[in-house]
């Protein structure tokens, strides 16, 4: 039996991040990963030439001087990874069904507020205190900014108010309301449920600055993997985790389904907690612990639409947009057969031989796992024609929906590739497919929120789960669940010398 001072499961952002950090450090590391390709929500896939992305579609802080480029720095990312910034006068494009009217969010803080009082000149001022205040959140989280900076901001407020909520206190504006909360795609806002500070971090986090990967997001994986290997690490791939094996009540190692056995002295799961916990005897836990890991509701998952696009057919778009049917961003999760899709989130990728054009489209539209829980226990590619002819239908529906804005947009398809709730559940073993993982509830912020830290002393946590979902959030969690083993102080030592 091969020894490991740390094995990780799962080689998703989280995993190949808490492997680098402690690879570094000079542990003996083994990342365990069941598929053949590692990266989770970093894998590509390729069709007709065209790179799409599966999970990571564009990416917040990233410029210099700013928190995430300083993390890429320490993981060695800045150099080797090609980025794109998007339009700093509209990254993100909101439009509604009802009006032709478009609503820009631009980069920067004041020039957020300034381009938006062009739709609510009379909203200037709420604008303004808005953007100020989504600073001063971020402010107050110090992994986000890798400064103490004090503010008289109340903290518990960022757990225990609703992200509505918090909008509405700047504006009565229904319209505005709804173009502050129109990037809810990024996080799978609930109206009573979602807290004020997922709205506020991953909001100021695109304001800051916001970029896209060019040639695939699998860059980072392929460059975490080589640091790892490059520091004595092993990466494992086909090494499916089945279950954690105890001495009494000492996790001493973990069993992979050809049932081998690899010893470690810490073990760190990048997979959802509750299939985590489907690898531990119950009686290893305490029932309450269990029974609210299980119990924690997930986020809803998405129908993915990519279009490949005829040459030299269709503008590139350096910037985002997403569109909701009426003036409520917060129920078009909630929808009938007859009204899906109620919104969506498009983003077109650049040809690399003439950036005046796009190559590829990706489009996101929610969908929930009951829509395709019949076919849960088959297999990629091998789910028969009845769900083909699903994923058909929804696909010409969704096409419909986006021709109301972009009117020509069938006599510009190549082709078209689908994916459902389904394919993200089977490619990245997040439960239900879900797209962000937990649902954080205002109401309840303690129960539904996990610590990187288990009732099993060397069994840690990492992932969207535990902190954040996003590049940003993944990154932070990974440092909060590394420094349970080397330690904050000197990790973020580290970080900020880079």
């Amino acid at each position: 039996m091969e020894k490991f001072d740390a094995v990780i499961i799962g080689s998703g952002l989280g995993g190949l991040l808490c492997a680098n950090i402690l690879s570094k450090e000079g542990y003996k590391v083994c990342v365990l990963e069941k598929h053949f390709q590692i990266g989770g929500c970093l894998q590509n896939f390729t069709r007709e030439g065209c790179t799409f992305d599966t999970g990571i579609h564009y990416i917040g802080r990233l410029g210099e001087g700013e928190v995430l480029h300083q993390y890429f720095k320490y993981f060695g990312l800045t150099e080797k990874v090609k980025l794109k910034k998007l339009d700093e006068d509209g990254f993100d494009v909101i439009g509604f069904g009802d009006s032709d009217e478009e609503f820009k969010y631009a980069m920067g803080s004041a020039r957020f507020a300034e381009k938006l009082s062009e739709n609510f000149p009379e909203e200037r001022e709420a604008l303004k205190k808005y953007s100020e205040t989504l600073n001063e959140i971020s402010d107050c989280f110090p992994l986000y900014n890798l400064n103490e900076i004090k503010t008289n901001i109340d903290e518990t407020e960022f757990f225990t108010k609703s992200a509505f909520d918090f909008i509405a206190s700047f504006t009565e504006n229904k319209r505005l309301q709804n173009v502050l909360a129109g990037t809810n795609l990024l996080y799978a806002g609930v109206k009573e449920k979602t807290p004020l500070f997922i709205h506020a971090l991953i909001n100021n986090s695109y304001i800051e600055s916001a970029w896209k990967v060019v040639g695939g997001s699998s860059q980072i994986a392929d460059v975490l993997a080589e640091n790892i290997i490059n520091d004595g690490g092993t990466i494992i791939k086909s090494a499916e985790a089945k279950k954690m094996i105890f001495e009494g009540h000492e996790l001493k190692s973990v069993e992979l389904a050809n049932g081998e056995r690899i010893e470690a002295k810490y073990f760190i799961s990048n997979i959802h907690p509750s299939e985590t916990l489907k690898m531990i005897d119950p009686d290893q836990t305490r029932s309450v612990y269990r029974s609210r890991l299980l119990a924690i509701e997930n986020t809803i998952s998405t129908f993915n639409l990519y279009i490949v696009l005829k040459k030299e057919s269709f503008g590139y778009l350096n910037y985002n947009y997403y569109y909701y049917d009426t003036n409520e961003v917060w129920a078009t999760g909630n929808y009938s057969k007859e009204n899906w899709p109620k919104s969506y989130m498009m983003i077109t990728s650049a040809d690399p031989k003439n950036n005046e054009f796009a190559e590829s489209i990706t489009v996101l539209a929610y969908m929930t796992y009951e829509e395709v829980k019949k076919w849960e226990n088959t297999k990629v590619e091998k789910r028969g024609e009845d769900y083909e002819e699903f994923k058909k239908e929804r696909a010409e529906k969704l096409i419909d929906v986006i021709e109301k804005k972009f009117p020509d947009i069938r006599k510009h398809i190549k082709s078209y590739y689908t994916s459902s709730p389904l394919t993200y559940k089977d490619y990245t073993s997040t439960k239900e497919g879900s797209i962000y993982g937990i649902l954080r509830d205002c109401n309840e912020p303690m129960r539904s929120s996990i610590s990187p830290r288990t009732k099993i002393p060397n069994l840690f946590f990492t992932g969207q789960n535990i902190i954040l979902h996003g590049v940003l959030g993944v990154t932070i969690g990974a440092v909060v669940t590394c420094s349970e083993i080397v330690g904050m102080n000197n990790l973020i030592s580290k970080i900020k010398n880079a």
